[in-house]
């Protein structure tokens, strides 16, 4: 979606940082700023009102991962962008997490945050490869462990099998699995067929909703035992 005006939100506990980021991004075409808060909680009071395209947010005001909470709770369609991010691999992760898909950390220059701005607009995540690289590893570790449950709970499916079963999960198509793991259409089928049988379930739905349950009470067993 191209805009031809891009609102801008802005939430930044310094008074000083926050207006002149404002007075900087409204003389930035296409942008118009359309609020600068000093915490996320005015923010979202007055979000409906304002309607923004992006909202930044500056991570350094107090308890700003429960406020990305609080904005992908209650609009979670507004992309929002991190600002003033530092070098740590856990705190980007967990920022993902939360709801962020637009990442700055604190060595970015203003030119840098006017593309974040844009990108995001259009519904982009934009981070830098430093990012990137975190975030495709924790997508790898979660993928890992997902394999690791799916086994645990049901070892008498093979590695294929299991493979099927976890875009069965994603509600995939059979062509669509065939593409994402490069084996033909009957094949797909024939491992489909094996999953219903060996979870005891007829319908590909029923097979999902069994693999969800395992692989949730499999985390929360795991979380208990971290803890």
């Amino acid at each position: 979606m191209h805009l031809t005006t891009i609102r801008v939100l802005i939430v930044a506990a310094v008074r000083l940082y926050r207006e002149g980021l404002a007075d900087a991004l409204e003389h930035k075409s296409p942008l118009t700023v359309v609020g600068a808060f000093a915490d996320g909680l005015e923010a979202l009071a007055r979000i409906a009102e304002l309607a923004p395209h992006v909202v930044l947010l500056d991570m350094r005001f107090p308890n700003s991962r429960c406020t990305v909470r609080e904005f992908g709770k209650i609009v979670p369609n507004i992309p929002l962008v991190a600002i003033g991010l530092g070098n740590s691999e856990s705190e980007t992760i967990a920022y993902a997490e939360a709801g962020i898909t637009g990442f700055l950390t604190r060595d970015a220059s203003f030119e840098d945050l006017i593309a974040v701005i844009e990108t995001s607009s259009r519904g982009e995540v934009t981070c830098s490869p430093q990012v990137a690289g975190a975030l495709v590893r924790r997508l790898a570790a979660l993928a890992a462990t997902h394999q690791v449950m799916i086994h645990d709970s049901h070892p008498h499916l093979t590695r294929r099998e299991r493979d099927v079963a976890s875009l069965l999960e994603r509600d995939l198509t059979n062509k669509e699995i065939a593409s994402r793991l490069g084996i033909e259409v009957a094949t797909v089928k024939n491992h489909v067929h094996n999953v219903l049988e060996k979870l005891s379930v007829r319908r590909r739905s029923e097979a999902a909703q069994l693999l969800n349950h395992s692989r949730a009470v499999a985390g929360a067993s795991l979380h208990d035992g971290e803890r």
